[in-house]
């Protein structure tokens, strides 16, 4: 039995500059919880075992595929990470994935559930892939398997944890810089932000083509993305810093950012949300990822504690379908162990203990 887990990201300054049609880009992002839980059982194949098992929690979704060799029903990311693994023909596997994150929320789960799926299935062969590899795994998975449109942050922040500084120099090869910080200001920061799900998910993907086709004539050096830029570069200085009043500055110019690169990327539930987090004196908000009709807002509220307080109250009364989602901050990433047999009280006893020996599939090289 392997537990895996990994963080969704919110804040991410200078997304949409992560893409192909940015060509280079710079992100900050906070990874934070709630996890992507993952649990693998892998058993001894055997007749009458399906040699694939998911078990999607959150849909209350239980069935069986074989090896799906491109074909992806009923939820193809999981299937497509399923298909890029090499499971050893001789054993049967049975997954387990669930999430307190709603989907669609914009704080990249989905990229989540890749990176914390592909850490279970990576034990089931020889070696171990990096944190990066894993990521650029995932983003495979997304890209080239299902075809989606989809930057290159929101696996990295998952497979690495903490708060970051991404340089991607060249699409879609990147540095990741971990930002490091005095206590005090990791517990002021976790202890005012918000996030906030404004109740409707969307598609990524296709938001992803509606900025694409607005960008289309400006190419990679629009001043717009090159506005983006800067506010990853400022929210990175301004944490360093431990001026959380200018990372909250920051936050504010990226949305404002985005809503210039394309309206409709911050909605009417995003401006309501933001309205009434400035009426309770926050310092900043940040409309996470994507963007477009749903998706999450996180806020940098006030220091106060009991306005912080009012102001989630306040939130969520203006509209029934928002939701406080609890978040700390994460400063793991992907995490991968093996259930100690000892500890496997009322597991199946005849699961594997070990599949090592098995050939690595390693990540496909990008273009």
């Amino acid at each position: 039995m392997v537990n895996s887990i990994a963080p969704i990201r919110v804040c991410d300054n200078g997304g949409w500059t992560d893409t192909w049609f940015a060509g280079h880009g710079k992100v900050f992002s906070i990874a934070v919880s709630p996890y992507v839980e993952v649990q693998m059982k892998v058993y001894e194949r055997s007749e009458g075992r399906a040699r694939i098992t998911i078990h999607a929690e959150n849909y209350g979704e239980r069935y069986a595929i074989e090896q799906p060799h491109g074909i992806y029903d009923k939820h193809p990311l999981i299937e497509a990470a399923l298909d890029y693994s090499s499971i050893p023909k001789h054993i049967a596997i049975e997954v387990t994935i669930f999430s307190e994150a709603p989907p669609g929320c914009s704080t990249g789960t989905s990229a989540s559930v890749s990176v914390a799926l592909l850490g279970a299935l990576d034990t089931l062969t020889a070696g171990r892939m990096t944190p990066y590899q894993v990521a650029m795994a995932a983003f495979h998975v997304e890209t080239q398997l299902l075809k989606q449109q989809c930057g290159i942050q929101d696996q990295l922040a998952a497979a690495h944890g903490g708060i970051n500084f991404i340089d991607m120099h060249e699409y879609p090869h990147a540095s990741v810089s971990r930002i490091d910080v005095p206590a005090a200001v990791w517990w002021e920061l976790e202890s005012r932000l918000v996030l906030v799900y404004v109740g409707s998910s969307h598609s990524s993907s296709e938001v992803h083509r509606m900025v694409i086709r607005s960008l289309e004539h400006s190419g990679i050096e629009s001043p717009k993305l090159d506005m983006l830029r800067r506010c990853a570069e400022q929210a990175t200085e301004a944490l360093y810093a431990g001026d959380l009043e200018e990372l909250g500055r920051s936050m504010i110019r990226n949305t404002e950012a985005q809503a210039d690169l394309h309206q409709e990327l911050v909605g009417p539930h995003h401006r309501q949300t933001i309205e009434i987090a400035r009426e309770f004196g926050a310092s900043g908000w940040k409309v996470n990822g994507a963007g477009g009709d749903g998706g999450s807002v996180a806020i940098l509220s006030h220091p106060d504690r009991a306005r912080r307080r009012e102001m989630i109250r306040a939130i969520l009364a203006s509209d029934t379908r928002y939701r406080h989602i609890p978040a700390r901050l994460s400063n793991d990433g992907l995490r991968v162990w093996e259930v100690p047999q000892g500890a496997r009280r009322g597991a199946d006893d005849r699961c594997l203990s070990s599949a090592a020996g098995h050939e690595k599939r390693w990540p496909a090289p990008l273009s």
